[in-house]
Formats: structure tokens, sequence, C-alpha cells
């Protein structure tokens, strides 16, 4: 049996992946079952550092080697903080307003790959299959290449990806796109997103389109198809029966037992459409005056990239909305939004998706957004709550019982919000039952699964 080796930017350890998250556990299983390799960033800065350099570490987790790499202040801040989060990940998302094309930004993108293409190359066996993650490492393929790996290679995306014309907005997005056909597969959230790149790959990079799947162009052949990744629903399951599931759930109902509640989940994105999402229910309350002092939302809004000035004016302007409606709608005994801009454990997540009556992922474009799933799989089947969902997910193409919405359009999704909040039980029990078919269906594993048979089909560069 080939050895698995899992490449992207952080590493999590496979014994601790229910704290982790879905994707921590099917990796995470993926290389037990082998034995494997998981390879990536440290997560450790090194002020004084060279460029270019860094020490890799290595630990056992069972029969899973860890390998990671430190890396200089200066490579972080071009590579991490620059490249990967202030290009590919605006430009990515359709923000091209956000975007910072620093020049010098994509010298450090490269020289972390080659880096880790250094430092991984010699722990690489000859039957290997590595599997890279993420936006962070489109090049990395290329890199291992040019130091002789002949091992089959897959990549995966789990962002979206932007319309050929955006895309091509990138100055390197011919690089871009030349090293990702050093890949053996690339996989992607979506059939949106792999149209785009097929419709990229043949007009800008003019690829000929060998078949369904296969695109050939920089004399490599590329396979191309869309995995949308799933959760762990049965690990899921259990996380939602645990002991700080339960005490969430119930501490949530005492506190808000006579309203109805609304739920939103992520980080502190502008990707997640927060701000729409919070005038949509200023609508809610004024075009639907029944909820005042009734409905209830709680939005979770983890802290993430805070030093980016685009972050730090989400912020502001999050706690502005939130606080102009807590003022002109709210009473001594309730509050109509409850911001919360800290992390909340993750094993605590399903009580508070069990508490609540209607769960609002309405980002303005996300790659697949597992919020959605998970709040499928913690619902009673007896009396589930609703999903409301943005069309512009990748999720949007697999749940389609959900109320898709707008998120662009506030009196749209205040309509939707209060289609939900109405929805009678019969409705609510159908559409919970076909989602949660429809996660199980295609779960975590499932993803793996498929790709990592899609990659073992594919022929070698």
């Amino acid at each position: 049996m080939s050895r698995l080796v899992v490449i992207s930017n952080r590493v999590a350890d496979p014994r601790k992946s229910a704290a982790s998250g879905g994707l921590a556990v099917a990796l995470g299983s993926a290389l037990r079952a082998s034995g494997g390799l998981w390879f990536g960033w440290s997560g450790s800065i090194v002020e004084e550092g060279t460029p270019g350099e860094g020490s890799l570490h290595t630990q056992r987790a069972g029969p899973v080697t860890l390998a990671t790499v430190d890396l200089c202040r200066s490579d972080y801040d071009s590579y991490y903080q620059g490249y990967s989060n202030g290009v590919l990940w605006p430009v990515f998302h359709y923000r091209l307003d956000l975007a910072n094309f620093d020049a010098g930004y994509i010298e450090g993108y490269r020289r972390v790959n080659q880096l880790f293409a250094r430092k991984l190359m010699p722990l690489i066996q000859p039957d290997d299959i590595l599997w890279v993650h993420d936006y962070h490492l489109i090049p990395l393929a290329a890199e291992l290449r040019a130091m002789g790996c002949t091992n089959r290679i897959g990549f995966f995306l789990h962002t979206p990806l932007p319309p050929p014309l955006i895309l091509a907005a990138i100055p390197q997005s011919e690089w871009l796109m030349r090293s990702l056909f050093s890949y053996d597969l690339a996989g992607f959230q979506s059939d949106v997103d792999l149209m785009h790149f097929a419709r990229y790959a043949l007009t800008e990079a003019h690829a000929e389109q060998v078949s369904d799947t296969c695109f050939r162009a920089y004399n490599s052949t590329l396979r191309a198809e869309a995995f949308p990744i799933g959760i762990d629903v049965d690990e899921f399951t259990t996380l939602a029966q645990g002991e700080e599931a339960r005490q969430m759930y119930e501490s949530t109902r005492r506190d808000y037992g006579h309203r109805r509640l609304l739920l939103g989940v992520e980080r502190l994105d502008y990707s997640k459409g927060l701000p729409q999402r919070i005038r949509a229910f200023r609508k809610l309350l004024t075009r639907y005056p029944e909820n005042q002092n009734r409905t209830t939302l709680i939005q979770i809004a983890s802290p993430s990239r805070e030093t980016v000035r685009s972050y730090t004016g989400l912020l502001r302007e999050i706690e502005s909305l939130s606080g102009s409606i807590n003022g002109d709608f709210g009473d001594l005994d309730w509050m109509p939004i409850r911001y919360i801009h800290r992390n909340v454990a993750r094993k605590r997540l399903p009580g508070l998706y069990q508490a609540a009556e209607v769960a609002l992922v309405t980002p303005l474009r996300d790659g697949m957004n597992l919020v959605a799933k998970e709040f499928i799989a913690a619902q009673d089947p007896a009396d589930p709550g609703v999903l409301v969902l943005s069309r512009f997910a990748g999720a949007a193409e697999q749940l389609k019982e959900a109320l898709l919405v707008n998120p662009y359009d506030t009196d749209g999704m205040a309509e939707i919000i209060q289609q939900a909040l109405q929805m009678p039980l019969p409705e609510r029990q159908a559409r919970h039952k076909s989602l949660l078919a429809g996660i199980r269906a295609q779960d975590v594993h499932w993803w793996r699964n498929n790709f990592l048979t899609a990659l073992q089909e594919s022929r070698s560069a």
C-alpha cells in the first residue's frame, strides 16, 4: 500500500483531530491507515531568521510523522500575510478591490514554496502519494518536479476559484496556472469552480481538452474534477451528544427560553457577508414587528487576521451595526443581537446549533462552508431547525432543500428569514430528512476516498 503524504499550510495532530474538525479527522484517518507523513509550517516565526531558510522539526503521532518548518519574519510577511492572504484570498473571493499586488510578495511566496520543497524532498519515498492543500501551496508541485520528484501529486483548492477575467487580474496568473499543471489531479469544491478553471485553461492557457476531465498544456496533462468536501456526520453527531454540547444547549435554552433564536457562526472575514446579514435582520424587525421582543440573533464571529486593515474596518462596522440595532430596538429584558467576537469551543457548537430555530449561513462567496452541514447534522429530526443558505456558497450546489438567498439583497433575505421562522413542522422535517441524507452520502470520507482514488488512477507526470 502506498504511503500518503499530506502537505498543508498548517499541520494537525491526528490524535487530537476531534477538536480540530472533520477535515483533520478525514486526513488523520487516511494517514493512520497506511502510515503517513503530514508536512507544513510549524506556526513558529523566527524574528531574526534568514529568508528561504527554516528549521525542520519531526515528531511521531502514532503511525503518522508530523514534519514542520519554521518561517522567518520576512517570509511569513510575504508568503502568508502578503501573497496568500493579501492577494490570493481576496481575488479568489472576487474582491479585487481588497488585493494588494505588491511585487515583492510573489518572491516570498515562491521562496517559501521552494523552502518547503527542499525540506520535504528527502522525506519522500518512491511509492508515496502526495496530497497538497489550498492556495498557499499552488507552486509546490512545480518546485518538487524541478528537484526530480516523479510521485503522483494531487492538489485540492478549499477556496472558490473565480471566473477567468478576475483570475487574470493577478499579475502572476499565468505562472500560477503553469504551476497547477505540474500536478496530476486538481480538485475543486464545486462544479462552478471547475467550470471557471476549464474556461481559464482553454482561453488563457490555450490548453487542449483531451477528455471530459483532462486538459493538456505546458507539456503536461492535468485531470481536474469537482470533489465537494463534507463533514464526518457520525463524529459530529457524537459531539452533539457530548456533555459540553448538552450543557451549551441547556444554558442557551435557559437564557433564551422564550426567544426564537437565529444563529450565525463563522470567522470574522469580509467574505462571510456579516454586515449584509445584520442589515437583513434590521429589515426583519422593521417589516415584521411581531419578531420584536421575540427573536434574537446570536452572531459568533471568531477573530481572524485582525492585523489586516480591511479586517479592523469590518470589525468596527459590525460592532456599529449591532450596537445601532440594539439601541433602536432593544429593551431592558431583550437585546436583539448577541454579538460574540471570540472563539467558541468546537465541542460546544452542536449545542448552539440545536438551540437555534434558524441558521444563517449567508457568505458573499465561499468555497463550501461546513457550518451549513454541521447545523444539519446537529438537528433533532423530530423538530429540526431551518437552514438559510447563500446561493454563493459552494454548499448550495448540494443543499438544495435549504432556503437559498442572495446575501446582497437584504430585503429578500429578510423575507426568507421570516419564511424560515414560519415554516410548518412537516416541511421542516421533510427538508431536513433530505438534507441529512445528502450530507451522509457525500461526507468527508466520501470526499477523501473519491479524491485519492482519482489520484491513484491519474498518470504520473
